[in-house]
């Protein structure tokens, strides 16, 4: 099913249009239940997860690649002149897939494991896909969003991560106000991570059969709420020399890195 296209405004090309306005983008793919997968590895995780896909638009040298994933799909085949004035900058892997999004499990329902990560108002993409590629190398069974935190199905996310996002089961809340309750409804020892270095040392924290780590906004950290409601704040030792440099904490990326290799002792 190939369609050769030359027009970057053939409207045939509206899922993949203008990817790098944010705002266009979760509008359109949030009223069309889709999101974009960039990229031969990216797109062949997203199709081995189960997510549906509903078009491709790629250069004629993917055709062979991807070929056994093209049976019954529409293939847009551009230039890299029309591929770039679709996107709105140089796509370097040269193949997209609108892909279906399906619908996203209970907090209770992927709560399966014992370790997870709680993400409080998370926002900038990228990070978000970081710590997704994070959680899924080093073990951690289920990431938890609160309702204001970035979507990490969001191409700049799924590309981040190369794919974590399809690994690791995620669901949002619906209550920010009270959702550590399900947590613990859920069995989970809440852990804040905290910059603060009166906190208790995570390598000393009592982990519990069941425990979650909470991950707080690049700018402000946890809220005071979630600080206070969970079992223990909890902090990454910083050694002596960097607080004398005035280095007292990580980026949430790096930290969350430290704190799931912390979780899985």
């Amino acid at each position: 099913m190939l369609e050769p296209v030359a027009d970057p405004s053939d409207p045939r090309l509206a899922d993949y249009t203008r990817m790098r306005d944010v705002e266009l983008r979760k509008s359109l793919e949030a009223s069309r239940g889709l999101f974009l997968a960039e990229g031969e590895k990216v797109i062949r995780r997203a199709v081995a997860a189960g997510y549906p896909v509903r078009s491709l638009l790629m250069t004629r040298r993917w055709l062979e690649p991807l070929g056994d994933l093209l049976d019954g799909v529409t293939v847009y085949l551009v230039t890299d002149e029309v591929m770039e004035g679709v996107a709105g900058f140089q796509v370097h892997r040269g193949a997209l897939a609108s892909m279906a999004r399906l619908p996203l499990p209970a907090v209770a329902d992927v709560l399966t494991g014992p370790r997870a990560l709680v993400l409080e108002d998370l926002v900038d993409h990228t990070n978000v896909g970081a710590i997704f590629r994070c959680a899924a190398a080093l073990g951690i069974d289920s990431v938890i969003l609160s309702p204001r935190c970035a979507d990490p199905l969001y191409r700049r996310s799924v590309k981040v991560s190369m794919g974590a996002v399809f690994a690791v089961p995620y669901a949002r809340m619906t209550d920010w106000h009270d959702g550590l309750a399900e947590l613990r409804k859920a069995g989970f020892r809440t852990l804040a991570l905290t910059p603060d270095q009166t906190a208790t040392p995570l390598p000393e924290a009592e982990l519990g059969d069941r425990v979650a780590l909470l991950l707080g906004s690049e700018g402000d950290g946890l809220s005071s709420r979630w600080l206070h409601e969970a079992d223990e704040p909890v902090c990454i030792p910083m050694s002596r020399a960097a607080m004398d440099l005035g280095v007292d904490s990580l980026n949430v990326v790096a930290a969350a890195a430290i704190a799931c290799h912390g979780l899985t002792r």
